[in-house]
């Protein structure tokens, strides 16, 4: 005699298989990211390229991001027809899963600090999703997850899938979008990739992609103040929990998240707050549009590795990510009132910026 138990619901596998396809449809006419030089003097023999994330559907990085947290949550049978889907984000995430969740016909919450910038939360209600503020940043991961369970909904929780959610080994992800679109430059291998660390998916995934395909590019992760990534590296304690977090949205975190790979990371460079909005200020003047404030951390970042490589006598290419445009920071990062109320003085990282764009040079 044997014995069988069936728990397959025909209708929920249907749904699911329909939902897969309708995310993958959408990455299918979603045309690949540009890959923008920055102005540098030929002479310098080295060039920059920036990696234009902004011109996803839902204007960020965070976008590649949502489409896989869905794929992963589909495929492992984590979502059904009715689940309301629960994320912890400052904003660009969860503008991005509010796009899916939309596209899926699913309710979605998004748990963000409460100092989240109004045009973020603007973006995610547009995209149909609702926000629930929390006064400490802190507590965002532990509320989604209670809200979730409160709810019967699934937390999506980016800061620990983000790594395992992307395919890195290839098919499209931004990394090999960076190789192959570099392809025909003069400096086709880039010496250096500058991202920062938000969840630490982007970091390890390229970081992994390079490691796989056996190129000598090295990865630089740029840390915001308050950061817990940055003061781990220095006291090679992964498990070290700040408690602030970051000025500098969509990336730094109050502890190092599980998708963090910290063996895939060469180096890493804390940036001042103030440095990154000089950065992005500067960035937006050369390129004419407006930029994100964690682009400006990028900016700074990949600005002190070609000044040290021409110090050194080295040429080469440097990349790094436009991660979303400053159009929603107008009331933040972009306004002088706010700048000057958090305390930042923005003009001594206006000037070395401006020495390096003159002459390539970088103080000590």
């Amino acid at each position: 005699m044997s014995l069988s138990l069936d728990r397959c619901d025909d209708a929920a596998r249907d749904w699911a298989r329909d939902a897969i396809g309708l995310v993958e449809a959408d990455a299918n006419r979603s045309a690949d990211t540009h890959l923008l030089p920055f102005p540098l003097p030929v002479s310098w023999g080295i060039d920059l390229y920036l990696k234009d994330e902004s011109s996803h559907p839902t204007g960020s990085l965070k976008h590649r991001l949502a489409r896989s947290l869905f794929l992963y949550a589909l495929c492992n049978g984590w979502i059904g027809p009715h689940t309301t889907i629960v994320e912890a984000s400052s904003g660009s995430t969860a503008v991005s899963e509010a796009y899916f969740a939309r596209m899926l016909g699913l309710p979605f919450i998004a748990v963000m600090p409460a100092a989240t910038s109004p045009e973020k939360i603007a973006l995610i209600e547009f995209q149909g999703g609702k926000c629930h503020l929390v006064a400490d940043p802190t507590t965002v991961v532990a509320e989604a997850q209670r809200l979730a369970d409160d709810l019967g909904g699934h937390f999506m929780d980016q800061f620990t899938h983000a790594e395992r959610a992307t395919d890195w080994r290839g098919n499209n992800n931004i990394a090999e979008s960076i190789y192959s679109q570099l392809s025909l430059e003069r400096h086709p291998i880039p010496a250096w990739i500058v991202v920062g660390a938000g969840t630490g998916g982007t970091s390890a995934t390229i970081g992994r992609y390079a490691r796989y395909r056996r190129f000598p590019t090295k990865v630089c992760v740029v840390d915001p103040e308050g950061s817990a990534f940055w003061q781990a590296y220095v006291a090679a304690d992964w498990g070290l929990v700040t408690g602030k977090g970051s000025r500098i949205e969509g990336i730094g975190r109050p502890r190092v998240e599980p998708s963090f790979q910290p063996a895939v990371v060469d180096r890493m460079m804390q940036v001042p707050d103030a440095a990154s909005l000089a950065a992005m200020r500067a960035g937006s003047a050369v390129l004419g549009r407006r930029l994100g404030g964690s682009t400006g951390t990028n900016l700074w970042g990949a600005f002190r590795l070609i000044a040290e490589m021409r110090a050194a006598g080295r040429t080469g290419s440097v990349v790094t990510l436009i991660c979303d445009g400053g159009e929603r920071y107008a009331h933040t990062y972009y306004s002088d009132e706010w700048v000057s109320a958090q305390g930042l003085r923005l003009t001594p990282h206006a000037a070395t910026i401006d020495t390096f764009l003159t002459d390539g040079t970088w103080p000590d």
